[in-house]
């Protein structure tokens, strides 16, 4: 939670003169129950008019002036509240991207969608109120205390029994609030998950009819965060009725006692006017507190999962190793291992090989054999559980992150592009690429054609995610984008899985025209996409074999039961 408040560097001004103007606001606001004694007491006692419009012209003045303060003050805590959180979106959206894959995988992409957006409203709301409210409520109860005191100290006696009994209620259930208010946030993270995964998997949903299904699991949730968020606003509700009957209770005794002193003549009948009012003040400010309360245990909790996700250290960056250049192999396991966090079995198991600069390399294997973790290792992406994997000679742990994946370009399973235009997309890649590079790279991934058809060629509109193209259109702008950096190692993960076999192979070919130096890795379900490459991986239960076409043919058998069912397949079409 401390770690939040350097985030405040920069609105320090705006933090002090906020509660400042509100405190001279409630100072203010401290004369008027005494002017309307005054009033009583000497104007319509006496009858005397004047006194009476000057005593109005007072209060006028009084409420002008506090009027202004309190617009003053909220001007300065919004804008210290929006500053602040907005150096902590952006210093939250930067620690999330040098999150690893482990470090997301475990956090979950919704419950940091909600970190980012909901717990920043509630933060933000909360430091509002706080610059506002938390200083000016406890300063008028104490002062309107202070203030009946020297009116009348007997009468005032009730004031000294009624503000702790308020307070007991009030600190009761906060203290009460605050673990329930971070369930509650739990198990929004619940419903929102349901909801991220029924909206992006509506397709399959429907496709396999899960409809109602997916609506009953989100009802659970659902209803599940309603239960909680109804017994803790069931307790929160608690605080106004209570303090309203406490304080109602309190103007009773008041009135009484008053009532009984002035037919007595010990005080006037404007002083027992002013100790009401003073008791109003009381009972509005403690309401107000009693709220503000509330939403700073809602801030708290929220800041407390912002805090958490700031204290997970980022991936480690320490680095100094170079690749080296001259080393004539790019890629080397030697004896790799590798489990996911919290798996108990590992995914890859003892994997060596070597690959060549220039060099093509095949990966295949059945369905959660590892293919997609044997790749995700050589740009660090994950980290070796046991053994090495070096880039260029260099172990990856040892290489500078930004040196080592500007090394490697990678096209991931899911084609994603990014809202802006093609070109736009294209210079992810390359930041400074040429039309004719650009150009060039399209031609590679056969997508130059479709490109071109588009308004505005390279310049045509990418909404968001690519939905204005189709998933082979997305897979071959990916690829381009990929091919476009020129890196050392080119991935590419499955990129090919929605291209008919014709442009598959021309894309294949045009790759390996214009490889260089660029080792290649392919890691395909298809046979007939890396049957040509100079050595093939099978991965198989996480173990390895590593040969070529031919001889994997001859000596493995999940190759080749895979490479005759596919090629039975391609002949029979």
């Amino acid at each position: 939670m401390k770690k939040l408040l350097v985030y405040l560097k920069g609105s320090r001004t705006q933090c002090v003169l906020a509660p400042l103007f509100k405190m001279s606001e409630a100072i203010l606001e401290l004369f008027v129950p005494l002017v309307v004694a005054g009033i009583i007491d000497t104007g319509i006692a006496t009858g005397d008019k004047n006194y009476i419009i000057k005593m109005c012209l007072l209060l006028v003045l009084l409420g002008a002036a506090g009027l202004a303060f309190s617009v003053t003050a909220q001007y300065f805590a919004a804008k210290a509240s929006v500053s602040f959180v907005k150096r902590l979106k952006h210093a939250l959206f930067e620690h999330i991207g040098k999150f690893s894959y482990t470090q997301l995988d475990s956090q979950g992409t919704s419950t940091l969608i909600t970190r980012m957006t909901g717990d920043m409203d509630s933060v933000q709301n909360g430091l509002n109120l706080t610059l506002r409210l938390l200083l000016r409520s406890p300063f008028v109860v104490i002062g309107a205390m202070i203030m009946a005191f020297t009116v009348d100290s007997r009468a005032a006696v009730t004031f000294a029994v009624v503000i702790p009994a308020l307070s007991a209620v009030v600190f009761g259930i906060m203290f009460s609030c605050i673990p329930l208010y971070k369930k509650v946030r739990f198990a929004l993270d619940k419903v929102l998950c349901t909801a991220r995964e029924s909206l992006t998997g509506a397709r399959v949903i429907r496709a396999f009819c899960k409809e109602e299904e997916q609506v009953e699991e989100f009802r659970e949730r659902n209803d599940a965060l309603t239960v909680i968020q109804e017994f803790t606003g069931r307790i929160s509700a608690l605080m106004n009725p209570v303090t309203c009957v406490i304080i109602n209770i309190g103007i009773a005794v008041l009135i009484y006692a008053g009532a009984i002193r002035v037919d007595a003549g010990l005080i006037t009948q404007g002083a027992v006017v002013a100790l009401y009012n003073y008791m109003s003040q009381i009972l509005v400010e403690l309401v107000k507190f009693a709220n503000l309360i509330i939403s700073i245990t809602k801030s708290v909790a929220c800041a407390g999962r912002i805090s958490a996700v700031l204290d997970i250290p980022a991936e480690e960056d320490s680095g100094k190793e170079k690749i080296s250049a001259e080393n004539e192999n790019i890629v080397e396991f030697r004896n790799v291992s590798f489990a996911y966090e919290g798996a108990g079995d590992n995914s890859l198991e003892n994997i060596s090989f070597t690959v060549k600069r220039g060099e093509t390399v095949g990966v295949i294997g059945s369905t959660g054999s590892g293919k997609t973790t044997l790749v995700n290792l050589i740009p660090a992406f994950y980290k070796a559980t046991k053994g090495q994997v070096l880039v260029g000679g260099a172990d990856v742990n040892e290489i500078p992150l930004e040196e080592l994946r500007n090394s490697v370009s990678v096209v991931p399973q899911k084609a994603v592009l990014f809202k802006g235009t093609v070109r736009k997309n294209m210079l992810w890649g390359k930041p400074d690429a040429t039309d004719e590079e650009i150009m060039k790279a399209l031609e590679i991934a056969q997508a130059k054609d479709f490109v071109m058809q588009k308004d505005g060629g390279i310049d045509a509109p990418v909404e968001q995610g690519g939905r204005n193209f189709s998933g082979g259109q997305r897979q071959r702008l990916t690829v381009a984008r990929a091919v476009i950096k020129k890196a050392d190692i080119l991935i590419l993960d499955d990129s090919s899985s929605a291209l008919d076999y014709a442009t598959d192979a021309a894309m294949r070919r045009a790759i390996s025209e214009n490889q260089g130096n660029t080792a290649v890795f392919i890691v395909s379900q298809r046979t007939s996409s890396i049957m040509h490459a100079d050595k093939i991986i099978v991965l198989d239960d996480g173990t390895a074999s590593v040969g070529t076409h031919e001889e994997l043919l001859e000596n493995n058998d999940v190759y080749r039961e895979i490479h005759l069912s596919q090629f039975d397949e391609e002949e029979g079409a």
